[in-house]
C-alpha cells in the first residue's frame, strides 16, 4: 500500500521547469567556434563604433611622399599607392560594412516578410501574384542581380543597399511564406478567426511571433552573405565610391602590388573572411538554439 502511495505520488509530480534562457545560453554557447564568433564580431562593432579614436592617422589624408611602404612602427600595415594608412582605412572600412550589413538586411527583411505574410495568409490570387513575382526575381543569383542594380543605378552607399536589399527580398518572403503556410493551420490561429479577431492581427500576434526565431537565424547568417557580397561589388568599381573606405576596394587597390606589398590586399580580405566566417557560425549556434525541438533540454 506504501509503494502504491509513493509512486502515485511520484506520478503526480511535475517535472523540473528550466529556465528558457539557461537551456539557450548553454546550447548557444556550448560550441567554440560559436564564441569565436561572437568575439570577432564583439570586436567588429567596437572597432566600427570607436573608429575615430582607434585609427591612428585619417584615413583620407593623402601622403605623396609615402606611398607603398611597407609595415613600421609608424604605419603598422604599411600605406597605400596614394600615401594613406593602411589600418586606418581598415579600421574606418568596418564601418561601412556594418551599415551596408545591417541596413540591407533590415530593409530587405522588413519588405520578404510583409511579403511573405500576406502571400501565406491570403491564399489565391494575391499568393499567387506575390510568389511568381519572387520566384521570378529568384531566377537571378543574388549577387547578379545586386550587380545588374548596383550598375543601373551607379555607385555609392545608398544605391549599394538598394541593390542589396532587392536581391535579398525574395529570400525572406519564400521562407516567411512557407512558415505562414504551416502556422496559420494552429489552434491558436483558428481559435483568434473564430473570436473575431482580424486578420492584421493573427498576422502580427500569432505568425510573426512564432516565425521569428526561423527569420532571426536567416537574417544574421545573411549579414555575412551582404556584407561579402558589397565587397564584391566594390572589387569591380560599382559599389563604394572612393574615397570612402571599403574592404573589397581596398582588395582591388592593393593586388597590382601583391609581389611587393602583399600586406595591402591581405589585411583587408582576412577582415572580410573572418567577419563572414563569424556571422555564419553565429547563425549556426542561434539555430541550433532556437530549435523547438529542444526546448525543455539543457
Amino acid at each position: 500500500m506504501v509503494e502504491d502511495l509513493a509512486t502515485g505520488k511520484e506520478l503526480l509530480e511535475t517535472p523540473p521547469r528550466y529556465s528558457e534562457w539557461r537551456r539557450f545560453r548553454r546550447v548557444f554557447l556550448s560550441r567554440g567556434v560559436v564564441v569565436f564568433g561572437i568575439v570577432v564580431l564583439l570586436l567588429l562593432l567596437l572597432t566600427a563604433i570607436f573608429a575615430t579614436w582607434l585609427a591612428p592617422y585619417d584615413p583620407y589624408k593623402l601622403g605623396p611622399g609615402e606611398s607603398l611602404l611597407q609595415p613600421s612602427k609608424e604605419h603598422l600595415l604599411g600605406t597605400d599607392i596614394l600615401g594613406r594608412d593602411t589600418l586606418s582605412r581598415l579600421i574606418y572600412g568596418s564601418r561601412t560594412a556594418l551599415m551596408v550589413g545591417f541596413i540591407s538586411v533590415t530593409v530587405g527583411g522588413v519588405i520578404g516578410v510583409w511579403l511573405g505574410l500576406i502571400a501565406g495568409y491570403f491564399t489565391g490570387l494575391t499568393n499567387m501574384l506575390i510568389m511568381r513575382l519572387m520566384d521570378a526575381i529568384m531566377c537571378f543569383p543574388m549577387i547578379l542581380l545586386a550587380l545588374v542594380v548596383a550598375a543601373v543605378l551607379g555607385g555609392g552607399i545608398q544605391n549599394v543597399i538598394i541593390a542589396l536589399s532587392v536581391a535579398t527580398v525574395p529570400g525572406y518572403a519564400r521562407v516567411t511564406h512557407g512558415l505562414t503556410l504551416s502556422l496559420k493551420e494552429n489552434d491558436y490561429v483558428l481559435a483568434g478567426r473564430v473570436t473575431g479577431a482580424s486578420s492584421m492581427r493573427i498576422m502580427l500576434k500569432d505568425i510573426l511571433p512564432n516565425a521569428f526565431p526561423t527569420l532571426i537565424v536567416l537574417m544574421t547568417m545573411q549579414l555575412g552573405n551582404l556584407i561579402l557580397a558589397e565587397a564584391g561589388l566594390s572589387f569591380i568599381g560599382i559599389g563604394i565610391n572612393p574615397p570612402q573606405a571599403a574592404w573589397g576596394a581596398m582588395v582591388a587597390d592593393g593586388y597590382r602590388y601583391l609581389r611587393n606589398n602583399p600586406v595591402l590586399s591581405f589585411a583587408p580580405g582576412l577582415a572580410i573572411m573572418l567577419v563572414v566566417f563569424a556571422f555564419n557560425m553565429v547563425g549556426d549556434g542561434l539555430r541550433d538554439a532556437l530549435d523547438p525541438r529542444l526546448r525543455g533540454l539543457l
